[in-house]
């Protein structure tokens, strides 16, 4: 099987660890952070008792209408779940959800066998839901759920289960009762773009472990996953006509550990699961820079003819693509092909950023010659904003990653490429970037752009962020999850959990919804589920978690 799995590492390396983690998971004598596997779901000692019936729209991310009314609906042992042809796959979707935690049979049938039931519908003639928004109403006799699109069904599904228990999650039995709140919830999203990165570069992560992340983000309507699958420290993706990519720059990550990548087939299961919960993926090859994987693989891309080593630490900047030889461009348009044939998806990501070590002239020569490959091949191109250095090809998005401190001559550089109609997607590194230590003390993450606490990455406004840029420039917000220190899925929760659910809250709630003091309450309000999910969150002090718990 050409997808590696992590092998132990020595054993004076083990024991570090080991005794790390009984300290409580500091950094080992080595200076890495302890490898902590996921939590397995259980109950909580200690945890706050929920409330029977949770007040109506008090999730993540709050709707954009919520209209509490009468008796709440129970589910029971005699619910059925009612469909028509284009919901029957959510209708499965959500009696997998529920049927393990509930004991009941939960059958998906015909609509008109589902009176007192769940009932889902698609309804074309719904406009003004658009393609992802839906109508929820809850009553005793039963709940309807509608949309114009099977997207807003799951997405309304999401809500649905926020509004049970958060035993629901659990994989065994549990007592129940199964009750949700009357009323009516009409919602849908502020962007169009609501998205999360993971980074499988720098420390790679299997299939299984994606799919995982996966359905972390589905619960919280997240549409889009960026998989960064290039960098200096391991090429992730196969490419048939340049093997050695994969072989040979996908055999390392940080640290030196085993690596790995996903063959076509694997890439594609991958794409396949995020389509099946309503997540289109954006695969993302890093150029002209972030490229020593493929430079080690193929002596041909340097410009000096010599192959560098693998390399295995997390400095950025030193590597770049040769601009002037014809050879490089026969790599793009190899690698943008095969990766485009995989993709279903509208976009491609180029990366673009910290091309330290390429030319301003050739950076821009080097981008006005892939660009149109990337049209070529049926695709819209997303870059790093530093493509707007160049000259971003039209429709392109350019992801904004600056901080607030950035010189205001660069971000004004990006407000007029939105002012000429470049799309813009923002992840400013100190607010999203679930990579960053939440303070000096997290054993995880890196501070390069400084701590970002849970407050800081829910309390800005994505329409008013950027200086002089329109706001309908804005498409949505992504917050990216670099990997330099994170090895494992339990390493992946305590970086992102909080502080995700807030940036789809971001992306998904009206500006007019926006309030630090009730946001905090409402993600308190999640630990529980969290922990249902075995996931080992964050306990940050700005939140009122209920007491006990599995969080970090």
């Amino acid at each position: 099987m050409r997808q590696r799995r992590r092998i132990p590492r020595l054993i004076g390396s083990l024991l570090l660890l080991a005794v790390a983690a009984a300290a409580g998971g500091e950094a080992s004598a080595a200076g890495k952070p302890a490898r902590k596997a996921a939590p397995a779901p259980g109950p909580a000692a200690g945890a706050a008792a929920e409330p029977e019936v949770r007040p109506l729209g008090r999730i993540i991310p709050v709707p954009a209408s919520v209209t509490p009314e009468g008796e709440p609906y129970t589910l029971t042992r005699t619910t059925r779940i009612g469909v028509d042809q284009k919901s029957r796959e959510v209708g499965r979707y959500l009696a997998g959800l529920l049927r393990p935690s509930t004991g009941f049979p939960l059958p998906v049938v015909d609509e008109r066998a589902a009176q007192s039931g769940i009932r889902l519908r698609v309804s074309p003639g719904e406009t003004a839901l658009g393609a992802e928004g839906y109508r929820l109403r809850s009553e005793p006799g039963g709940i309807t759920l509608t949309a114009r699109e099977p997207a807003g069904l799951f997405r309304g599904v999401q809500t649905l289960r926020q509004q049970l228990p958060a035993a629901v999650e659990r994989r065994t039995v549990q007592p129940g009762p199964w009750k949700i709140a009357g009323g009516t919830v009409t919602d849908t999203p502020r962007y169009a773009y609501r998205g999360a990165m993971l980074d499988v570069s720098r420390h790679f992560f299997t299939v299984d472990e994606v799919k995982r992340y996966i359905d972390q983000l589905a619960l919280y309507k997240i549409n889009t996953l960026h998989l960064h699958l290039t960098d200096d420290q391991g090429w992730r993706i196969a490419v048939d006509s340049w093997p050695r990519l994969t072989t040979y720059g996908g055999s390392t990550e940080v640290g030196g550990g085993p690596g790995g990548y996903y063959t076509k087939e694997e890439y594609q299961e991958i794409v396949r699961y995020a389509a099946s919960r309503h997540q289109e993926v954006i695969p993302e090859i890093d150029m002209p820079g972030h490229t020593n994987a493929a430079l080690a693989s193929y002596a041909e891309l340097n410009c000096d003819g010599v192959a560098p080593p693998l390399y295995t630490g997390i400095k950025v900047g030193f590597s770049s693509l040769c601009v002037p030889k014809p050879v490089t461009y026969d790599f793009v348009d190899d690698v943008i092909r095969e990766i485009a044939a995989l993709t279903p998806g509208r976009y491609l990501h180029i990366g673009g950023d910290e091309a330290h070590s390429t030319s301003h002239a050739d950076y821009a020569a080097f981008m006005e010659r892939v660009q149109p490959v990337v049209a070529k091949y049926g695709k819209t191109v997303v870059g790093w904003h530093q493509l707007t250095g160049a000259t971003p090809a039209e429709g392109a998005l350019v992801q904004y990653w600056g901080l607030d401190r950035t010189p205001a001559a660069e971000k004004e550089k990006v407000a007029a490429a939105a002012r000429n109609g470049t799309g813009l997607i923002l992840s400013p590194a100190d607010r999203v970037y679930l990579d960053m230590k939440y303070t000096k003390d997290t054993p995880l993450g890196l501070a390069w752009a400084g701590y970002v606490e849970v407050r800081r990455s829910y309390d800005w406004d994505p329409a008013a962020y950027l200086p002089g840029a329109p706001a309908d420039a804005v498409r949505g917000v992504e917050a990216p999850l670099w990997t330099e220190t994170l090895e494992t899925p339990a390493h992946l929760d305590v970086m992102a959990f909080p502080r995700l659910p807030g940036v789809a809250e971001l992306g998904w709630s009206p500006a007019a919804t926006h309030d630090w003091e009730t946001y905090k309450v409402r993600l308190a309000e999640q630990a529980p589920r969290f922990d249902a999910l075995g996931i080992g969150y964050h306990r940050s002090p700005q939140v009122p978690w209920p007491a006990g718990g599995s969080g970090e």
